[in-house]
């Protein structure tokens, strides 16, 4: 079995995946400051609750957008499981060619999406990340990331209102009945959510002019981004394991394999 795990700048999720199958998933809080005996054991109570046995993971690979905890992350995955985990990064393997002026400047989050949203649906295809920023990449048909747009994430927005505004509420993240809001509650889930929906089929309508691709697949990922793409024609799928199954994919082209 292979432990995967997709360090967000929210959640850390984790994604187990036996002969190409993802058989297990959860997720763990990444703003909590944790010792490597923590997430060591921490992971192997996880796997636990999924009849997982530490024994049964053979290897683990981890894409990754918060530097500061990798060392204590990677330090528990040795320390408990014997495993030196691949990590996604320049130079590594993936199967697609980033043409930006910086690839090393592409998160390895994005990276992963690409090589998932590719590899599963074809290209072209435009990803979409609804996580703790909104994403937006194009991969042409060849495989080629060409560029994307990064815009603030649903809960950022939602955030700032309530933090930067002092009478208004913090409040649930959910789309109401009827876009004119009746009371500050709706007015607000209004404002963030059909706002998001506004951004996103813009977005998508750009792109397929910019590109001249009328024909581009829209695949969404993240969090909240069934919230979204139940609402949009534009969007064609929405994968929840999006991540997970490009960074197994990842580990595939590597030199280590499955034992």
């Amino acid at each position: 079995m292979i432990l995967t795990i997709d360090v967000g700048n929210t959640n850390i999720t984790c994604g187990v995946f036996d002969k190409d199958e993802l058989t297990a998933t959860f997720r763990i809080t990444t703003k909590m400051p944790r010792t490597s005996d923590e997430y060591g054991m921490l992971l192997s109570n996880l796997l636990e609750q999924n009849d997982i046995k530490q024994t049964d993971i053979q290897d683990a690979i981890i894409c990754s957008v918060v530097p500061n905890i990798m060392h204590s992350l990677s330090s528990g995955l040795i320390k408990y499981f014997h495993i030196t985990p691949i990590i996604v990064e320049a130079g590594i393997k993936t199967g697609i060619k980033v043409v930006t002026p910086n690839p090393q400047q592409i998160g390895a989050d994005r990276i992963v999406d690409a090589v998932g949203a590719y590899e599963i649906y074809g290209g072209p295809v435009l990803v979409i990340d609804f996580g703790t920023a909104t994403t937006y990449d194009y991969i042409d048909e060849t495989g080629a990331f060409l560029g994307g747009i990064t815009a603030p994430g649903i809960r950022i927005s939602a955030k700032a209102l309530w933090e930067d505004a002092a009478k208004l509420p913090e409040i649930e993240i959910k789309k109401p009945n009827r876009i004119l809001g009746k009371d500050t509650i709706s007015s607000m889930q209004s404002g963030i959510v059909y706002g998001q929906i506004g951004q996103t089929e813009y977005i998508i309508r750009k792109v397929k002019e910019e590109t001249g691709q009328s024909n581009i697949k829209t695949v969404v990922t993240g969090g909240l981004g069934r919230v979204i793409a139940d609402e949009l024609d534009a969007v064609d799928i929405y994968d929840p394991m999006l991540t997970l199954k490009g960074t197994y994919l990842i580990y595939k082209k590597q030199s280590r394999k499955e034992k």
